[in-house]
């Protein structure tokens, strides 16, 4: 039994014999990330993070405008929820209104 790590295997090819292997993939080539996004419900939101699939077909030096504009749509999403008058507050409760 030998632990010796098999040699690719030789193909003739025109009368010269080529290595068979994968095809080499430039490192610096924009490569898609698939991370999946779920949608949240706030459309506005979800918009802003269907965004992030356009840094898929960047090469990283890319990557930072994405990331940045999504950055700031989503604080401004954010800024925004903040800004909403929400309900009511209760009235505080009357001095004169004593229940034992």
């Amino acid at each position: 039994m030998s632990d010796a790590v098999p040699e690719p295997e030789a193909r003739e090819t025109d009368g010269e014999a080529a290595e068979a292997h994968a095809p080499e993939r430039d490192p610096a080539a924009p490569a898609p990330l698939d991370v999946p996004r779920t949608p949240t419900g706030n459309a506005e939101v979800d918009a802003r993070l269907s965004r992030l699939a356009d840094a898929d077909h960047l090469t990283t030096d890319g990557h930072v405008e994405v990331y940045e504009d999504v950055h700031r749509g989503l604080r401004d999403a954010l800024t925004a929820l903040d800004a909403r008058p929400g309900p009511p507050a209760p009235p505080p409760p009357s001095p004169y209104d004593r229940r034992s």
